[in-house]
């Protein structure tokens, strides 16, 4: 960028700032998804990362075993970092310090460059979380038929629900059922505030959640392509 064009920028900003006194807004990003970590400055202090020793780290033999399975699939044994966390994050509940130390044992990488994957990816869990996860879709689809409403309604109901994850999640991309939400991975919508309390109460229960409003449940026009994991809708009835 030339010194000029460099100016011309300031200027501009300048110019926005007189014109709106602050910054404008996005208030659909108040509570959207963030990167973890972006705003943490690296500790200079710490040792150089190391791969850990397996002598020293002892790893339950059957995440051992998951993880190396998911390395075998790929030529490159850093393609398996997802799933490898994954695994982890279903046995430990979270990413934890412990959880990476033992992923990066058994792939012979340093907990480093786990961590700056984790730390990435939403779905991956950086500090200890409830058992079960709400992920409440806040993007531009969901926002516009209510989602910021139900996220707030969603938030204050499960708000003495410790082992509840509530989370505004960037996008979930099921904008045809807007708004929605992942309830332990299950899609459900659309959702309005009344279907809060029984949404939760079908989590704290063990209940399918909502089964009228899973996308999974839901009739497309080829009836070949529903799942038959259900029983049939009414309107294959006449097909």
């Amino acid at each position: 960028m030339s010194a000029r064009d460099g100016a011309e920028q300031v200027l501009r900003a300048l110019e926005l700032e007189a014109a709106y006194g602050t910054p404008p807004r996005v208030q659909r990003y108040e509570h959207g998804s963030r990167v973890p970590g972006w705003d943490q400055s690296v500790d200079l202090a710490k040792d150089p990362a190391e791969i850990p020793d397996p002598a020293l780290t002892p790893v339950p033999a059957q995440l051992r075993e998951e993880i190396e399975a998911h390395m075998a699939n790929y030529p490159d044994r850093h393609s398996a970092t997802l799933p490898a966390l994954a695994a982890a994050q279903r046995l430990h509940g979270w990413c934890s310090p412990e959880a990476i130390e033992q992923v990066a044992c058994v792939m012979s990488v340093t907990p480093a460059y786990l961590e700056s994957v984790a730390t990435f990816y939403d779905m991956l869990e950086t500090s200890p979380v409830g058992a079960h996860d709400v992920y409440v879709c806040t993007n531009i689809s969901c926002s516009l038929r209510g989602a910021d409403e139900l996220y707030d309604a969603v938030t204050r109901a499960a708000v003495d629900m410790a082992d509840v994850n509530v989370r505004a999640f960037e996008c979930l991309g099921a904008c045809d059922i807007a708004p929605m939400a992942s309830v332990d991975g299950v899609y459900v919508g659309p959702l309005g505030g009344e279907d809060v309390p029984r949404m939760l109460d079908d989590v704290r229960a063990g209940r399918p959640v909502l089964p009228e409003k899973q996308l999974a449940r839901r009739i497309v026009a080829d009836p070949h392509a529903n799942s038959r994991e259900f029983p049939e809708h009414p309107a294959e009835d006449a097909v």
